[in-house]
């Protein structure tokens, strides 16, 4: 199993607007490519006393690499064009990967 974990750091002001997007629009999308076979969010809490913390890590869960490079290949750009024409710097992302063992 391949997890593919990208970490968003969002805009406070635009917090609740963008996790909807995330998921109503954006994530559905991602989903639509057929190539993952599920996803989970979850909040980043840095601190467990003072949670407001404005970053998030949607998991995606893949069956294999050549899955992962059609995502690139096919759909990546575009979704991400879309997101930064949408949001540009309110939304930040990294990407890694988790591999089980």
């Amino acid at each position: 199993m391949i997890i593919y974990n990208v970490t968003i750091s969002i805009n406070p002001k635009l917090e609740n607007e963008i996790l909807t997007w995330l998921k109503e629009e954006h994530i559905p999308e991602v989903m639509e490519t057929e190539l993952f076979e599920s996803y989970s969010m979850f909040k980043v809490v840095e601190n467990h006393i003072d949670r407001h913390h404005n970053s998030y890590a949607i998991q995606y869960t893949l069956s294999s690499w050549e899955n992962f490079d059609t995502y690139t290949e096919k759909h990546a750009d575009a979704l991400r064009q879309k997101t930064t024409e949408k949001y540009g710097e309110n939304l930040l992302a990294f990407r890694t990967f988790l591999e089980k063992m």
